[in-house]
């Protein structure tokens, strides 16, 4: 295989790539680099002036905007963003790095690889599926239900960057994000079609499943018609919602039992578009899937009665609710990737592991019930635990309760955003706030949260005499105990809740 050398249209930086495609989407053919260190992506035809000037647009004003602010390396990891533009007879290509190695199956499907998948790229379609998950998976490949609270929280964020930057992907679906649930890793791809509103438009409509349903009901229209409806922001919003339903649920949240036409084109525009109805609609019970027509692969997760969307817990349910009951035909009322990225850290939070160590998905989120169990192995829990119900300060003493909760477990940790409300766990968060800064343990039958950073860690269940636990010394977690994690502007008070189960 020849190698072919290419030039920077910007600087006249030179590249190398080996003569033979890797993979083509539905604009370019990709090859790799000699070490595969970076790849070129080349467009099959020649791009228009404005095609050009959006790619230069991506390339150099955008990517700058984001990689190099304050935590612009975080984003390393999140985007496959082009940093290069090349020409070869006249064709314009973009260099963007390789792919990591996770991102690649390292075991291949069942049946001696029977989808011949392995050193292939995961695509997030092999996770969000049922069928997949329970017929050609390696158990190796598949990760566990934390796995895909942490992929849809990165993915989250990722969407929430770009729209801060006033960008749309406009393409948002799982053929173009890649995961992996064992290294709970993600990573969008894809960006050179990014949409500038008002300036640089969609090049395509989207992929099936993730279309918003009001571009499906305006296509018909021209391209310049005010009442067609392009993707964008809102658009964007839709299909993350659809992404973070299917990798927690493996389901789709329009396809159910309802059949609007005998035509299969029809039919599909009306689901996804003027009729669509999300399957676990609390009064409009119409579209749940009919079980008796469901494959054995697909169960349990296509039963909505036995896996119910409010599993997720009750922030993830609420922005559920919004995203496929209100907002299906009101992009407004969506929810920002900002509310999907603080929900799923607080979802994070309230997670318990299974105390079955065959389950499946390995946690599962508490439900507020004095006998909770994993809704996936039906185990229930035994033994004591411990709800920490946060309240903060909000000056003069005055704690207020943050509708936020953490979970304890053998070995939890604690963390800065967890002793103030005004920390949060984003790129934004400094390295020295990265660290925990205390633990949880059960010793002789006690709950105890050992202090490693907190200078003014405080027992306060006895109001007349407080007690300051020194750093490298524990404070039991009992019942009705008051613990004070910080007394600045926005520190935290614990209030104990114990579960005997």
């Amino acid at each position: 295989m020849s190698k072919i050398q290419v030039s920077s249209i910007f600087s006249g930086k030179s590249y190398e790539y080996i003569d033979k495609i890797i993979g083509s989407g539905t604009m370019k053919d990709v090859y790799f680099s000699p070490d595969k260190s970076y790849v070129i992506g080349f467009f099959r035809t020649k791009l228009d002036i404005q095609a050009k000037e959006r790619l230069e647009t991506i390339v150099k004003v955008y990517r700058k905007n984001i990689f190099e602010q304050a935590g612009g390396k975080y984003w390393n990891q999140l985007y496959c963003w082009p940093y290069d533009i090349v020409e070869y007879k006249g064709l314009w290509g973009v260099v963007a790095p390789a792919f990591e190695k996770h991102f690649f199956f390292e075991h291949g499907s069942v049946n001696d690889d029977m989808l011949q998948i392995k050193g292939k790229e995961k695509e997030g379609k092999w996770f969000a599926s049922a069928s997949h998950q329970n017929r050609f998976l390696d158990d190796r490949e598949k990760g566990n239900f934390l796995s895909y609270l942490r992929i849809s929280l990165l993915i989250s964020r990722a969407v929430r960057r770009m729209h801060a930057a006033g960008l749309a992907h406009s393409d948002l679906s799982y053929k173009n994000v890649l995961v992996d649930p064992v290294g709970m890793n993600a990573c969008i791809i894809d960006i050179d079609g990014l949409v500038v509103p008002g300036k640089f438009p969609p090049d395509v409509m989207g992929t099936p499943d993730f279309i918003a349903p009001e571009v499906i009901m305006t296509k018909h229209l021209e391209l310049t018609d005010p009442n067609r409806k392009l993707p964008s922001i809102h658009t964007d919003r839709h299909a993350l919602a659809v992404l973070i339903y299917m990798y927690l649920f493996y389901r789709h949240p329009l396809r159910g039992r309802k059949i609007h036409d005998e035509d299969p084109t029809i039919d599909e525009e009306k689901t996804m578009g003027s009729h669509a109805l999300f399957v676990e609609h609390p009064t409009d019970k119409s579209n749940r899937p009919d079980l008796s027509q469901i494959k054995k692969s697909y169960l349990p997760y296509a039963d909505v009665d036995a896996l119910p969307y409010s599993i997720s817990g009750p922030f993830l349910k609420e922005l559920f609710d919004r995203a496929f009951i209100d907002g299906l035909q009101d992009p407004l009322a969506r929810p920002t990737a900002d509310e999907w990225e603080h929900a799923l850290v607080k979802t994070v939070d309230l997670l318990q592991p299974c105390q079955n160590p065959k389950c499946s998905h390995k946690w599962f989120v508490f439900d507020n019930k004095t006998k909770p169990k994993c809704p996936y192995c039906q185990t229930e829990y035994k033994g004591m635990l411990p709800v920490l119900n946060f309240y903060s300060s909000r000056g003069n003493n005055n704690f207020r309760p943050d509708n936020y909760r953490l979970m304890v477990y053998n070995n939890q940790y604690l963390y800065q955003w967890h002793v103030n409300r005004k920390i949060f766990p984003n790129e934004k968060l400094d390295d020295t706030k990265k660290d925990p800064v205390g633990y949880f343990v059960f010793h002789q039958n006690k709950w105890l949260l050992v202090n490693q950073k907190l200078d003014n860690l405080m027992d306060m269940t006895d109001s007349k005499n407080p007690t300051k636990i020194a750093i490298g010394k524990p404070v039991e977690i009992k019942d009705n105990a008051k613990i004070l994690l910080s007394n600045e502007d926005g520190g935290r008070l614990i209030l104990v809740q114990m579960v005997n189960n």
